[in-house]
Parts: structure tokens; sequence; C-alpha cells
């Protein structure tokens, strides 16, 4: 029953506010799918694992448009949706990867757990250091993307010793101030970047869903990549370093 003295309020801010507490409420929901992840990994049901984190992933990629524009910072101010990104991220990108990294069987079992330590630790770090992005947007240091690690090391199952160094080099990696492409919001070859990132997440979605078993060409363009999302930058500026972003 409404009040005869009252005036409802208008209805535009009110459901802007609304909307702008959705998507906080869209962010934190990749929590609740990194939960249902690390009970996928417990029970070692591994394509389980990478279909739930890539559903994070796809959370992760509209969370941040979404926000911008509703502008949600200024409509939900007593909410940071930057900590509960971040929150979130390293549940979905660090903590259950580096369980599923841990328990997969394919590293040297007296390194494994050291080396899942390594991880959360490293990532920490990275995630509280202020420069973990350049001023050309860019990642400084391996960003962290222990999903994607997680994912290759379940697609090209090396040794188990070679498993461990590489892991190893990647937690090195994670302080070493080199330039890893962020190829959302790097300027430089933006069309063809996204482009790249689109025909890989549809690669990635038909690996996982044939249980890791696809034929050697999409292993290769995979791993391609991946290359040069992580050398790329290295590589241009090499040959052309009077380039700008």
């Amino acid at each position: 029953m409404s009040h005869p003295s009252r005036q409802a309020p208008p209805p535009g801010p009110g459901t802007s506010r609304a909307a702008a507490l959705f998507v906080h409420v869209f962010t934190a929901s990749g929590a609740g799918i990194a939960l249902l992840a690390m009970l996928e990994a417990v029970r070692e049901h591994w394509t389980a694992v990478f279909t739930w984190l890539g559903l994070a992933l796809l959370i992760d990629g509209l969370d941040g448009p979404m926000a911008r524009r509703l502008n949600v910072e200024a409509m939900q101010p007593n909410w940071s949706g930057e900590t509960l990104d971040l929150v979130v991220d390293f549940l979905t990108y660090v903590f259950v990867p580096a369980y599923a990294i841990t328990a997969s069987g394919l590293l040297l079992p007296l390194a494994a757990p050291l080396l899942g330590v390594g991880i959360v630790i490293s990532s920490a770090l990275y995630f509280s250091d202020r420069r973990m992005k350049t001023e050309d947007n860019h990642f400084r240091g391996f960003p962290a993307l222990w999903n994607a690690a997680a994912f290759y090391l379940f697609l090209l199952r090396p040794s188990p010793a070679a498993s461990a160094f590489a892991i190893a080099a990647l937690i090195v990696l994670t302080f070493v101030p080199f330039k890893v492409l962020h190829p959302v919001r790097v300027k430089r070859f933006r069309g063809f970047n996204l482009s790249l990132i689109a025909v890989w997440a549809a690669l990635a979605m038909m690996t996982i869903a044939n249980d890791f078993n696809v034929a050697m060409p999409v292993t290769a363009v995979l791993c391609a990549i991946a290359l040069y999302i992580v050398c790329g930058d290295v590589v241009i500026r090499l040959l052309r370093p009077e380039i700008d972003d």
C-alpha cells in the first residue's frame, strides 16, 4: 500500500543502481564457479574443471564492459569492483588451476606440492603489485594466467620433469619485467589480436569438448597463439624498435 504523502522515487536512478548491483553479483558469480570447478578437480574430472574455468573466463571478459557502460563505480560506490575482480580472478586464474596442476599427476611427485605453493605465493605477490600493468596496457611479467598454463599442461602432456621445469620457469617469469600482450587493451594490432583470441577461444572449446584429444594442427595453432601473446611484444620491438603503442 502506498503512502499518499510520498512520491515514488524516479525509476531511472533506481533502475541504474539495480543494474549496477547486478554487475557486481555477475562478477561475484565467478567465485561460485570457482567452487564448482574445485569440486570437479577434487574428483579429477578435468574436462569439467576447464569447462567451469572457461565460463569464469567468459564472465571476466563481459563484466568489465558492462561495468563501464552502466557506470557501476558511481552507481554503487560502496562496493569496489576492482577488489571484487581481483578476488574472483585469484580464485579462477590462480587457486583452482594451481590445485589442478598440483593434483594432475603430470608433475614430479616431490616437486608438485612445492610448485603449487610457489604458484599461489608468487601470484598473490603479483596481484598486489602496483606495477603489474605497464603504461601502455601490457602485463609486466608472466601475468599469473595459471588457468592457461594448466590448459596447455593437459593439452601437451610433456614428461613430468619437463612439466615441473616449465611451471618453475613461469613462477620465475612472474617477476621478470618483460611485457606480455593484453589482447584487449593494447592498441597496437588490436583488431588482429582480438581475432586471434576469438580463434583461440573456439579451438580451446573444441579441445575441452574432445577431452583434449585433438588433431596436431589444432594443438599447433593453440601453441602459436600462446607464443604470440607471451613473446609478441619482445619480437616486434626487436624488429621495429621505433614502434609506439
